[in-house]
């Protein structure tokens, strides 16, 4: 399972009006698991950036005056995302800028939704935690995300946070899966061969200690918090 966590920033906040997109941050996970492949590129837009969204990203038009433009990038970014799962917070803003990239380029590049599937966070946290703040910055506080370096927002970044959040608001756990195809089989082969239970021997029953109770209490706490009160251990227990 291949998906993508993307992010933009942008001149301003409306693409009918001209505004362009000026960087691109794409983290790549694989089988819930991040992996060494990202992509990250700088765009010249052509145009002036609105002070008002250079006070969100810090990025200044004259800093971008020696980037590629998004054509000279299109081929690769397309075939980065190519038959993924795109994950984007606040979907609808990113792919409207992406697909005016693609018209610009031309009726045959078609939209970003004719290479890959895209899922909203944000219209998934809203799902999970109604009536509450469902921002990134809101949500890595809510899942125990660590954004103490994001003082301005950046694309690259920002996808990596999204990345942490998503994992943790869908699950989490993914380091419970055995880590390569050796241990997966020999997993599989336990549980095919396991041993006969012997009906004469008498099972013997150890009881935890106080603080290994207290421990599973806290473990339960942090999983209850993580899962935004969806830990499944807690309702077996009422």
């Amino acid at each position: 399972m291949r998906q993508v966590v993307l992010d933009t920033e942008t001149t301003g906040l409306d693409p009918t009006q001209g505004h362009r997109i000026i960087e691109i941050g794409c983290i790549e996970l694989s089988n819930r698991r991040k992996t060494d492949r990202f992509l990250h590129q700088y765009l010249n837009p052509e145009r002036d950036i609105e002070e008002g969204a250079s006070d969100v990203h810090g990025i200044r038009t004259a800093d971008l005056a020696d980037k590629p433009l998004f054509r000279d990038v299109a081929s690769a970014f397309i075939e980065f995302v190519r038959g993924s799962e795109v994950i984007i917070h606040n979907a609808p803003f990113d792919v409207e800028f992406i697909d005016m990239e693609l018209r610009r380029l031309g009726a045959d590049w078609g939209s970003l939704q004719d290479y890959c599937a895209v899922t909203d966070t944000l219209a998934l946290a809203r799902e999970l935690h109604p009536g509450q703040k469902n921002s990134l910055d809101a949500l890595c506080t809510r899942y125990g995300v660590d954004n103490s370096e994001r003082d301005l927002h950046g694309a690259l970044l920002d996808a990596d946070l999204l990345a942490e959040v998503y994992l943790a608001m869908t699950g989490g756990q993914a380091s419970l899966h055995l880590d390569d195809s050796k241990g997966a089989a020999a997993g599989a082969q336990q549980l095919s061969r396991p041993r006969p239970l012997l009906r004469s021997a008498r099972l013997r029953t150890v009881r935890p200690a106080p603080e290994e109770l207290a421990a599973h209490e806290r473990r339960l706490e942090d999983i209850e918090r993580l899962s935004g009160g969806r830990c499944i251990w807690r309702r077996l227990g009422e």
